[in-house]
């Protein structure tokens, strides 16, 4: 890489970016826009799409509406129904990706080893997992909250003779079709496959260690009329998408009087259990929106087939042919499929990334990850997050193409000025957080103890903004020169 002219004029700013999930593409197609193409995207799967790309298991969609689950700029007229299927997603994203010509700046199957910050050349420094190197002004890390999954500490789970797997990484070639199958978990991931594997084995266990709020979804169809009203007028797609907004709003606001609403409909739908037993054990107690709240029609008329048992007692050990619970109870299974969930606290710190004198970002975030606005964390010049720590609320989409403007509005301000290097001041970074762990201490559903991944080892939560989607607008748009340090 050529020595770094006095101005800006002299070439562009090299970026790379780590992930090619919906945070890095559209980093990237911003970028492009900008005229910022000295630019590399990694990506350790064979494809775009990140999350989208890796989960496949049987019911695997969104529970953001897509017509607002989808990037502002790229508006699409041929979703099959509100909820948009990973299959469709998946489609989604490649289409952008071809379309805003991301796709010669995609290094794909090529996950990054490490990165480390060199002070004397205001660089970063990557290496991938296949050994290449690289040289980059910026670095950008698009890893989101989804990418690792979690494997449940069980005694014995290596022991299980039959056939396992994760949901997050399914095994498309095993038929399912007449075994005893577990599924362990019973949330996010299984509440939309289990209603589909459910009507092909021939006996399924769910484990459930905490039930879970799961409310209707208005799911239906588009016709074909309203299709092609979608593809003539981009106004009736703005409208549609409005009207999402304007409900997931409401709710991410946590305003008591929403929570109730929603609370009472997913009561409500859990009256359609017939044994009173299970339907006891499919009720929460802890208060709606004290974990993620779901959405399914399917999910609780399941378990009224003779065939889908609830399992609430614990799983003592995994034995080669299935469980042993506490209760010393045996049970056998052909297929077991760990529906337990993704490590969503530790962000970029998967990757080992090394600011200024070899300190990691892990052991920055000992106590939990930190960063001012969810972009920046202290320390680290230079680098940007997607979907970073704090962030989580209402449509993701939305709230990463905030974020993108934010770290674009950055970079181009440390280069248009002939500057090397940005980075937030501690003082601004802490002071931020302070302010918003105390509005976190508001949100007073989020205080019961209910077992959610909202937290950090450490207590404190790290992923949830404790705002609406306009306020998170807001936020991003103000200004805060004062906060940041160029060199």
């Amino acid at each position: 890489m050529t020595e770094r002219a006095s101005t800006a004029a002299a070439r562009t700013p090299r970026v790379g970016i780590i992930g090619a999930g919906p945070g890095g593409l559209c980093m990237a197609i911003r970028l492009l826009e900008a005229g910022l193409d000295d630019l590399v995207v990694f990506e350790r799967g064979e494809g775009v799409g990140g999350t989208w790309y890796h989960n496949r298991y049987p019911g695997c969609e969104c529970d953001v509406a897509s017509h607002l689950y989808s990037f502002s700029f790229e508006p699409y007229p041929d979703w099959s129904k509100p909820f948009g299927t990973q299959p469709e997603i998946r489609a989604y994203m490649e289409h952008c990706a071809a379309k805003y010509g991301v796709t010669p700046y995609l290094r794909l199957g090529c996950g990054v080893r490490r990165a480390d910050w060199d002070a004397v050349a205001s660089c970063w420094r990557v290496e991938t997992e296949a050994g290449e190197r690289f040289e980059l002004d910026f670095l950008v890390g698009a890893v989101g909250m989804f990418g690792e999954p979690v494997w449940p500490q069980i005694p014995g789970r290596e022991d299980f003779a039959g056939t396992a797997f994760h949901s997050a990484r399914w095994n498309e070639g095993h038929d399912l079709a007449g075994e005893r199958v577990a599924v362990i978990g019973s949330a996010a991931s299984a509440v939309q496959l289990v209603p589909v594997i459910a009507r092909e084995v021939a006996h399924l266990d769910v484990y459930q260690r905490t039930a879970n709020w799961v409310g209707p979804k208005q799911d239906e169809p588009y016709d074909a009329t309203r299709l092609e009203g979608f593809r003539r007028d981009p106004g009736a797609i703005r409208a549609v998408r409005d009207e999402i907004y304007a409900g997931v709003n409401a709710l991410v606001s946590y305003d008591p009087a929403a929570l109730a609403v929603a609370e009472r409909a997913a009561r409500a739908a859990i009256e359609v259990v017939r044994d009173p037993a299970t339907r006891r054990a499919l009720t929460p107690t802890h208060p709606f929106g004290c974990k993620r709240p779901l959405i399914s029609n399917d999910w609780y008329p399941t378990f009224n087939r003779s065939n889908v048992e609830l399992v609430t007692e614990p799983i003592e050990a995994i034995t080669p042919t299935g469980t042993r619970l506490a209760s010393g109870e045996e049970r056998t299974y052909d297929t077991l499929i760990f529906a337990t969930g993704f490590e969503t606290t530790r962000f970029l710190s998967a990757v080992d990334v090394r600011g200024p004198g070899g300190r990691s970002l892990s052991e920055a975030w000992r106590e939990g990850a930190i960063a001012y606005k969810g972009v920046l964390t202290a320390g680290f010049p230079n680098l940007f997050m997607l979907y970073g720590p704090n962030t989580n609320n209402g449509s993701i989409l939305y709230m990463i193409e905030r974020q993108v403007d934010y770290a674009l509005r950055q970079i181009r301000r440390v280069w248009e000025t002939g500057r090397r290097t940005v980075e937030v001041r501690p003082e601004a970074m802490f002071a931020y957080n302070e302010t918003l762990q105390a509005r976190i201490a508001g949100v007073d559903v989020w205080q019961a103890d209910c077992h959610g991944y909202y937290r950090a080892p450490s207590g404190r939560i790290v992923t949830q903004y404790p705002g609406d989607m306009d306020d998170y607008r807001r936020l991003m748009t103000e200004s805060d020169d004062d906060a940041l340090h160029l060199a």
